[in-house]
C-alpha cells in the first residue's frame, strides 16, 4: 500500500506540475489596453469586448482595462471604429450619429461647437503632461447693421501630471487661439483642476506674459551655460565631481535708435544758376529846374543831353549754385536679451588616494589645477571684466563621494520593458519551483518506489536451550520418571526450566504468527524455500 500510494502521489503532482506549466503557456499576457478611463467609457469598452467575445479585466475601479497583449492594436482599431473611448467629450462623429434632414439652424450651431470643443479638448489631452481636459468656448455672432464685432473668448480646465511650465501654457493657448478664426491668445483662460490660475485671458495680460516668457529664456540660458561647463569639466576631473551654478542677468530694455551722418568733405554741386542785371540812371540839369518833358520816358536823354545833364548805367551779376552733402541713416534696433553680466560659480572635487591599508583618502587639488579650470570656464561663457563678470572656482571635497565606475556601454542593448521583466522573473520563480519538486519531493518518492524488495524476514531466535540432560530429560518421558524417582530433590529446579523453556517457545510461535500475518508474501517465499530445499 506504500508503494501504490507513493506511485499515485508522484503521478498526481507531475500531472498537476505539467497542467500548470501549460496553463501558464497558454494563458495570453494581459497588457492595458486603456488607463485613466471614465465609468462611461468603461462601460461601453467593457460591452464592446463583451460583444466582441475577448477576455479582459478590469483594475483600478473600471479605471484601466487589460486585453491579450497581442490584440491591443487590432482591439484599439476596432473601437476607434466606434468612437471609443469618448473620454466623455463629443467630436466631429455627432454629424455621422444625427440626421440633419429635420436639424435647424441653432441646433447646427449648437453641434458645430460641440464638436470644436471636443476635438480641442482631445488634442490638449494628448499631450505628455495633460491628463485630462475641458474645453469652453464663446463664440459671439455678429450682429447685422452693427460694425463692432465682440471678439471669441474660450477657457480651458486641465488635469495635470505634475506642473506644466510657461512655455507649455502658452503653446496651449496659441493652439487654442489658431484653432478658432478670430480667437486671439491673450483671450484663453487657463485653470487647473486644484483651482490655480495658469493663463487669466486678458488683454492687459501682455505685460505678464512678456515677464514670464523673458524669465523663461533667462531660466534656459543659465541651464545652457550650466550644462555646457560641466560637461566640460566631467571630461577633465570626473562626471559628477564638478558643480557648477549660473546666475545671469540679461537686458530687459528693448530700444530703436535712429541715427543721420552728414559729411560736408564730401560735398558735391547739384545744380547752378547764374542772373545778370544791368540798371541806366540819369541825373537832374545843373540848373536843377524840373518840368514835364524831364519826366517823358523818350525825351529824358534828349532833354538831358540838350540841357547839359548828367546819364549813368549799372550791372549786377548774380550766380546761384546748391551743393548736394552726402547723409548716412542708421536705425539700430536692440533687443531684449543682452547679457549685462554673468556671475559663475564651480566647486571642484578633489582626488582620492589609497594608503597602505587600501583606504580612500582625500587630496585637495594644487592651485594650478584651479587655475586652469578658471581658464577653461572663463574661456567657456566669454568672460568679459567690462562688464562686470565673475568666475570663482573653489576647491572643496563633497559629502559624498561621486560613483566613478565607468557606464556600461552595452547598457541599452537589451531594452526590456517592466511587463518583460515581470515575466522573467516569473519564469525564473517557476523553474526554481519545479527543481525544488523534482529534487526534493519527486525524487525521494520515485527512488522510494523503485528500492528492491530485498530484506529477509528475521525469525525471533528462542531462548537459551537447556543443556543436554535436561533435553534428553524431555525426549524421554520414561527416563525423566527414572531420573524423578531417583532424584526426587532436583524434582523443582526440573520444573522450573520445563516451565520457562514452553514459554519461550509460546512467545517464539506467537512472534512468528505476528511476522507472518504482517508479512504473507515474504512468509509464503520463505516456507517456498523450505520446500524446496526439502526436496
Amino acid at each position: 500500500m506504500a508503494r501504490v500510494a507513493a506511485m499515485a502521489v508522484v503521478a498526481v503532482m507531475t500531472l498537476a506540475f505539467f497542467a500548470f506549466l501549460t496553463f501558464r503557456v497558454t494563458t495570453p499576457q494581459m497588457a492595458p489596453l486603456y488607463t485613466g478611463l471614465s465609468f462611461d467609457d468603461s462601460a461601453a469598452i467593457v460591452s464592446e469586448l463583451q460583444t466582441l467575445n475577448i477576455n479582459y479585466q478590469l483594475r483600478g475601479e473600471g479605471e484601466a482595462i487589460l486585453v491579450p497583449r497581442d490584440q491591443i492594436t487590432s482591439i484599439r482599431m476596432t473601437l476607434a471604429e466606434s468612437g471609443l473611448p469618448a473620454r466623455g467629450q463629443v467630436g466631429y462623429e455627432i454629424f455621422d450619429q444625427q440626421s440633419t434632414l429635420g436639424a435647424t439652424s441653432f441646433v447646427q450651431n449648437i453641434n458645430q461647437l460641440r464638436a470644436l470643443e471636443g476635438e480641442l479638448a482631445r488634442t490638449i489631452t494628448s499631450l505628455a503632461r495633460v491628463r485630462g481636459a475641458r474645453v469652453h468656448l464663446v463664440l459671439p455672432e455678429r450682429e447685422l447693421f452693427r460694425r463692432e464685432a465682440k471678439d471669441p473668448t474660450a477657457s480651458i480646465v486641465l488635469e495635470v501630471r505634475g506642473a506644466l511650465s510657461v512655455g507649455e501654457i502658452r503653446a496651449i493657448q496659441h493652439l487654442t487661439a489658431t484653432a478658432i478664426d478670430g480667437l486671439s491668445p491673450n483671450r484663453v483662460s487657463i485653470v487647473d483642476t486644484e483651482g490655480e490660475l495658469l493663463a487669466s485671458g486678458t488683454v492687459g495680460n501682455d505685460e505678464d506674459a512678456a515677464a514670464a516668457m523673458f524669465a523663461e529664456r533667462t531660466l534656459a540660458f543659465e541651464n545652457r551655460v550650466r550644462t555646457r561647463i560641466e560637461d566640460m569639466l566631467s571630461n577633465v576631473v570626473g562626471a559628477g565631481r564638478a558643480r557648477v551654478q549660473v546666475s545671469a542677468e540679461l537686458d530687459t530694455t528693448r530700444s530703436t535708435v535712429t541715427r543721420e551722418t552728414y559729411d560736408p568733405n564730401g560735398q558735391v554741386v547739384r545744380s547752378s544758376q547764374t542772373r545778370e542785371l544791368e540798371d541806366a540812371a540819369t541825373g537832374p540839369a545843373s540848373d536843377g529846374s524840373v518840368s514835364v518833358a524831364n519826366e517823358l520816358p523818350g525825351n529824358a536823354g534828349t532833354t538831358s543831353t540838350a540841357t547839359g545833364g548828367s546819364s549813368e548805367r549799372s550791372a549786377t551779376t548774380e550766380e546761384t549754385i546748391n551743393y548736394e552733402i552726402p547723409k548716412t541713416t542708421t536705425t539700430e534696433v536692440n533687443e531684449a536679451g543682452d547679457v549685462r553680466r554673468l556671475s559663475v560659480a564651480v566647486v571642484v572635487d578633489g582626488t582620492y588616494q589609497s594608503d597602505t591599508n587600501g583606504n580612500s583618502v582625500y587630496q585637495p587639488r594644487s592651485g594650478d589645477d584651479l587655475t586652469q579650470i578658471e581658464a577653461l570656464v572663463k574661456s567657456a561663457i566669454g568672460f568679459d571684466p567690462s562688464r562686470g563678470d565673475q568666475v570663482q572656482v573653489v576647491n572643496m571635497q563633497f559629502a559624498a563621494r561621486p560613483d566613478l565606475t565607468i557606464p556600461d556601454s552595452d547598457a541599452g542593448l537589451f531594452n526590456f520593458t517592466r511587463d518583460d521583466l515581470f515575466s522573467m522573473v516569473e519564469m525564473l520563480v517557476t523553474m526554481l519551483i519545479a527543481v525544488a519538486l523534482v529534487f526534493f519531493v519527486m525524487r525521494p518518492l520515485v527512488k522510494r518506489v523503485l528500492a528492491p524488495e530485498t530484506e529477509p524476514l528475521a525469525l525471533p531466535q528462542a531462548s537459551a536451550v537447556p543443556d543436554a540432560e535436561p533435553q534428553q530429560q524431555i525426549s524421554g518421558p520414561q527416563a525423566l520418571i527414572d531420573s524423578e524417582r531417583k532424584h526426587q530433590g532436583e524434582s523443582e529446579q526440573w520444573m522450573e526450566q520445563a516451565r520457562s523453556m514452553g514459554e519461550a517457545k509460546f512467545q517464539t510461535l506467537q512472534q512468528v504468527g505476528d511476522l507472518i500475518e504482517e508479512r504473507p508474501k515474504q512468509a509464503s517465499t520463505i516456507i517456498r524455500d523450505w520446500l524446496n530445499q526439502a526436496a
